[in-house]
């Protein structure tokens, strides 16, 4: 038998959460075609958010990488809705993270890395993807990072 994305997310110790609910108006998640977008994710914990606050000031590096881990969690919860089997996925297409920081921090790709990594441990090399990574001053509820994700569905 092989290995799926939900057996490695089992072996991993990672139980997906009920997704978020949309704070605004917009889609949590949308299909066209073979592709499904997800929504910027924040890094919700058990509902709350794991952390407040930039890095660079109160979010220290480790604590934005791990934030980074649980906003692809948050995504891939939304996927499984969207698509039922998250063997379905075909390739994580691009990730997008958005990184409350101080104008003088430029550690983005490092606090970004726990979600490029985690898409590659749970969907192997279809989790290998392109992204981009972008500093901001705020993010909604005081986050300190925020993941959108492209995927692909066969």
């Amino acid at each position: 038998m092989s290995e799926t994305p939900e057996s490695r997310l089992a072996a991993l110790g990672i139980t997906l959460p009920t997704p978020a609910t949309p704070v605004a108006n917009y889609l949590p998640w949308t299909r066209s075609g073979s592709l499904i977008v997800i929504s910027g994710q924040l890094p919700l914990k058990d509902g709350k958010l794991l952390a407040t606050g930039k890095l660079g000031d109160a979010v220290s590096l480790d604590l934005g990488t791990e934030a980074a881990r649980f906003c692809l969690i948050n995504l891939i919860a939304q996927l499984k809705t969207a698509v039922g089997d998250l063997s379905k996925v075909t390739r994580v297409v691009r990730l997008g993270g958005f990184i409350a920081c101080t104008p003088e921090f430029t550690a983005h790709a490092t606090v970004m890395n726990g979600a490029s990594d985690l898409a590659v441990d749970v969907f192997g090399d279809a989790g290998r993807h392109a992204r981009s990574t972008v500093g901001v001053p705020s993010l909604p509820l005081d986050a300190p990072v925020e993941v959108e994700g492209l995927f692909e569905i066969g």
